[in-house]
């Protein structure tokens, strides 16, 4: 906007400053500042006329409104001296003259150096739009200033109005800082209460630690204990069990003597018993290997197509309903990942299997899909499906979902899984729905990070 001036004066003599303060009251209270503000601007105003006066001999004082650069309007005084400033620098005598203003610098321009003050207008003051400009700059150019002693009468008038401030503001201070002190009495009275307290909580917390770390130790050695103990009892029963399947093939073998129908179903239920059996003792010893971390991946280049085409060769020797079809997709070159290939197989060739003797009618599938730098490799089936609720109980030891066509199995190998996928840097997760089938999803770093 422009900032023509609202009004221009000299400054010569000594009886110049009081007309330099009225004349600024009265443009301050002209464009909407407020009665406070109006006293400030009139009292730094003769402050710094009083300054250049003795020091240079005078100035030449305009007042304008000028706009900023974030569009709020201030009130500027300019004040060209007469003579330049001594090493072109103004300091005014009285420190708390920077105080009443919301600036006051030396401005360097091309041939005058100003000393500028201003004071921002206030939102609520009336619009200063360029016919409202012109109408205050013919009002103050019209108006007459105030005699010596109207100025001085005036100046009395406000000291004894900020006299007054100054005595209720004193009296205000003082009801204050009783209620303070009495508040501050009342704090630390409720400082040391909670400081007693909060001596009794930690001691107890401190205790608390204290058990809570017996107890992780006792947690520790008892799965420690339980790892021990499952390597251990599996490894044992390997040997009987396989001696105990190597002979009921021998007696069903044809060179040896025949066996009665009777005696060949006996068999038959041994050596299956004792397959089922050794999955169980075989997964354990698994499972207790994951969990006292003698896994340890070896991680390489892999490229998922032939770990695919290996599970698509075992998985179909394996007896299925004729109405499941196994599927396993091809993936996409290049479908490299950096990952340990055997234990990814182990993963994905559990899932298959579990889907495939979970699902009595319609598909097995496995894909692999590259997404944002990461492989996530799928296991979607037809099967009845699992509840939300379940989702994550699946992965306990031990536990089976519910259902009709619930097959046999240990509900160890979900668990396991899950425990490879997370040695490899990876996540296992499962989405299901009650007849919807179930999908569970391995997600891997495409460079095992």
């Amino acid at each position: 906007m422009s900032t023509a001036p609202l009004l221009q004066m000299p400054l010569r003599v000594e009886q110049d400053i009081f007309v330099v303060r009225q004349r600024g009251r009265e443009v301050a209270a002209a464009i909407g500042l407020e009665h406070q503000d109006q006293v400030r601007i009139a009292t730094a105003l003769s402050e710094v006329a009083r300054d250049l006066l003795h020091a240079v001999g005078g100035a030449d004082v305009v007042f304008a409104v000028a706009e900023t650069a974030d569009g709020r309007r201030h009130l500027r005084i300019d004040l060209t001296p007469v003579t330049p400033l001594p090493d072109g620098r103004y300091e005014p005598h009285s420190a708390a003259v920077v105080r009443l203003v919301d600036t006051l610098s030396v401005v360097t321009g091309d041939r005058d150096t100003v000393v500028r003050m201003s004071r921002r207008v206030p939102l609520t003051a009336q619009a200063l739009t360029p016919e409202r400009l012109a109408e205050l700059r013919a009002q103050l150019g019209e108006s007459v200033p105030g005699t010596l002693e109207e100025e001085l009468a005036t100046q009395n008038s406000q000291l004894i109005t900020a006299l007054d401030e100054v005595r209720s503001q004193r009296d205000e201070l003082a009801r204050l800082n009783e209620e303070l002190e009495q508040t501050n009495r009342g704090v630390l009275a409720l400082y040391q209460q909670l400081t007693d307290e909060l001596e009794a909580t930690n001691r107890g917390v401190v205790a608390l630690y204290a058990e809570l770390d017996e107890k992780s130790a006792q947690l520790r050695a008892a799965s420690e204990s339980k790892s021990r103990f499952l390597a251990n009892v599996s490894h044992e029963l390997r040997a009987p069990v396989t001696a105990i399947i190597g002979l009921a093939r021998l007696l069903g073998d044809s060179a040896s003597d025949p066996l009665t129908t009777e005696q060949e179903r006996q068999v038959g239920l041994i050596r299956s018993s004792a397959s089922d059996l050794l999955t169980l003792v075989n997964e354990l010893l698994d499972l207790a290997k994951a969990e006292s971390g003698r896994i340890e991946p070896e991680l390489v280049e892999v490229d998922l197509r032939a770990v695919f085409g290996q599970l698509r060769g075992t998985l179909r020797a394996l007896p299925t309903s004729p109405e499941v079809e196994l599927v396993v997709e091809e993936p996409a070159a290049p479908a490299t990942v950096r990952t340990d290939a055997v234990l990814l197989a182990q993963v994905l060739r559990n899932l298959l299997h579990n889907g495939l003797k979970f699902t009595t009618r319609g598909e097995v599938r496995l894909r692999a899909q590259r997404r944002d730098g990461s492989w996530r490799l799928s296991v979607s089936d037809t099967g009845p499906g699992i509840p939300a609720e379940l989702h994550e109980r699946v992965f306990e030891e031990f536990y089976q979902a519910p259902g009709p066509a619930r097959a046999g199995g240990t509900g160890l190998g979900l668990p396991y899984a899950r425990r490879l996928v997370t040695l490899l840097g990876g996540t296992l997760e499962l989405a299901s729905e009650p007849g919807r089938g179930s999908t569970f999803t391995v997600s891997l770093s495409a460079d095992g990070t």
